[in-house]
């Protein structure tokens, strides 16, 4: 098997948990059920945002946004490693680890500058609740959507071909179950501080600017809910913001904590569950979070049930 894996032309080889066959089969049954979940809960939310005008609001748009975002996360990489979980080859070809490596940073990218975006529509809705249709006019919501689309995909367009470029002498061995950068890096054997020292420059504006936005949004609303009076105001405020809470913790505490450990083996090993956690848990879970206690949604839903229902209760007459 081994002899055919290093004869495969370009291919790389997709380490990831061979060396725990057991945890092979495991994973492959559960990552299959995550997988589905995450591909029919989001597909649900954007379809729901389409077809009931009560959810073409500002919030619903981006959280649609996110929706696809998730969508395009666990399609670039679980089918692969679905595959590679299943059968006794671990192979991906070249092609198809660029395109895992440049979903991976674009939608990276996207995704902090969007929950940002979110951030800023929570802070118009709680601060300012007379202006906020005002503020967050369909225009502004389509240039910002664009504004985060765009710098996401900048970032990968600049950062996929520097990375792919790097020396591997040979090298095909990734140690991960996905062609991320970090995993590409480890297995060149040229001087790597340049692109690194690049990739950290532009994680400012890509990771550190919107968190520092995040943070001042929620800063400005937690003043504005203790300044509340009511308790049903307070209440509503909670509600409308602890779903894109929990969803910004899970994101950047994941993200944040995998880059920060070092390189070992060990380290290496609690990197490819975080990214699981991240690329397949986070965008399975995101559904069930803003639809949990959100009445707007369940409406839809119903509407939607609804409407199936009373067609086939038609089609029996």
């Amino acid at each position: 098997m081994e002899r055919n894996n290093e004869s495969s032309g370009g291919d790389f080889i997709l380490l990831g948990f061979s060396d725990r066959p057991r945890l092979e089969m495991v994973l492959f049954f559960v990552n299959m059920i995550f997988y589905f979940l995450a591909v029919a809960g989001n597909s649900t939310i954007i379809f729901l945002s389409l077809v009931d005008p009560r959810l073409h609001t500002p919030m619903y748009f981006f959280l649609s946004n996110l929706s696809l975002l998730d969508l395009c996360y666990t399609t670039s990489s679980i089918p692969q490693m679905l595959v590679n979980l299943w059968g006794p080859y671990k192979t991906i070809t070249y092609v198809g680890c660029v395109i895992q490596l440049f979903a991976f940073l674009s939608v990276g990218g996207i995704e902090c500058i969007l929950l940002s975006v979110m951030a800023y529509d929570r802070f118009a809705a709680v601060c300012k609740p007379l202006q906020y249709m005002t503020i967050m006019h369909p225009q502004l919501c389509l240039q910002l959507a664009a504004f985060a689309w765009l710098s996401g995909i900048a970032n990968s367009v600049l950062m996929s071909p520097l990375t792919m470029s790097l020396g591997r002498c040979g090298h095909r061995r990734i140690n991960h179950f996905v062609c991320e950068m970090p995993a590409i890096i480890r297995i060149s054997c040229v001087d790597t501080s340049r692109v690194e020292g690049l990739a950290f420059f532009l994680a400012i504006p890509i990771v550190l600017v919107p968190l520092t936005m995040i943070l001042v949004s929620y800063g400005y609303i937690a003043a504005a809910v203790l300044r509340m009076r009511s308790a049903a105001g307070r209440q509503k405020a909670l509600n409308t913001c602890s779903s894109h809470m929990v969803v910004v913790s899970l994101f950047y505490s994941s993200i944040i904590y995998m880059y920060m450990q070092p390189g070992n083996i060990a380290s290496q090993d609690q990197g490819k569950f975080l990214t699981l956690f991240y690329c397949l848990v986070t965008p399975t879970l995101n559904p069930f979070i803003y639809t949990l206690r959100n009445k707007d949604v369940k409406c839809a839903m119903r509407k939607v049930l609804g409407k199936d229902r009373s067609l086939l209760d038609a089609g029996g007459h």
